[in-house]
């Protein structure tokens, strides 16, 4: 069986394999699901691990379809380092990989927890060609994807998610994530570098919205008005970077 297009043997089939791997697309939700184990009261790393693999071959499973689909099928890219057979094979491994790991949480969490974690496969199985027709469906399935690795994550570590106070760091936790992700994408210089001061102004409102314990309601408002301020300079940084 012929796995690479461009070259023969075990080292060029493993070069045509981990050129599948795109760091830029799987870190977020990689770190997503440790986030999410991270947030829970207990933790095991044995079950982060299987969690996180899970989520490694859902995210492999899209782009080998992608890539597939976008080359073979639709004829869009120039090249692609794997032949067909490649593709499918790949695609067949990824897809056992994650089923196992389903099992494997089904088994030592319960039902909900494999349930939860399934839609990640889902929605990378999907993305090409079906997803991927209109705007919508192309441009939701990564954000939830992200937001799936991360409620998994949490519910194989703490196997709810029923918990009020839980409820609640939960959602300053996936807050924090995602201001740690603009400062990372400035960082790495896809946003402009004065990207940076959007998370650290909403930073503050959150901070003075924690302090509001019990009140839902005012924390609520001062979100709110954290999220403007966070939009504000964020365009602005967009728009004078």
């Amino acid at each position: 069986m012929t796995i690479a297009r461009h070259g023969r043997g075990v080292r060029a089939d493993v070069s045509a394999l981990a050129s599948q791997v795109h760091p830029v697309f799987m870190l977020p939700p990689l770190a997503a699901s440790a986030f999410g184990a991270v947030l829970a009261d207990g933790f095991d790393a044995a079950l982060l691990a299987l969690h996180l693999t899970a989520v490694f071959a859902a995210l492999y499973t899209a782009h080998i379809k992608d890539g597939y689909v976008d080359f073979y099928r639709r004829g869009e890219d120039d090249d692609h380092p794997l032949t067909a057979v490649g593709c499918r094979a790949a695609l067949a491994g990824a897809t056992l990989v994650f089923f196992a790991c389903l099992l494997v949480i089904g088994v030592l969490v319960d039902v909900q927890a494999a349930l939860l974690t399934l839609p990640g496969w889902i929605i990378g199985y999907l993305h090409a060609p079906q997803l991927d027709l209109n705007p919508v469906g192309a441009t939701a399935g990564y954000p939830a994807g992200i937001a799936f690795a991360l409620l998994g994550g949490y519910y194989v570590q703490a196997a709810t998610l029923s918990a009020t106070v839980r409820a609640r760091r939960f959602a300053y936790g996936l807050m924090a994530f995602g201001m740690a992700a603009v400062v990372a994408l400035a960082l790495a210089g896809v946003f402009p570098p004065a990207s940076v001061f959007a998370p650290m102004v909403f930073g503050v409102v959150a901070a003075f919205a924690w302090r509001a314990g019990e009140d839902a309601s005012l924390a609520t408002k001062l979100l709110i008005r954290g999220s403007y301020l966070f939009l504000a300079v964020l365009v602005a940084a967009v728009w004078f970077g």
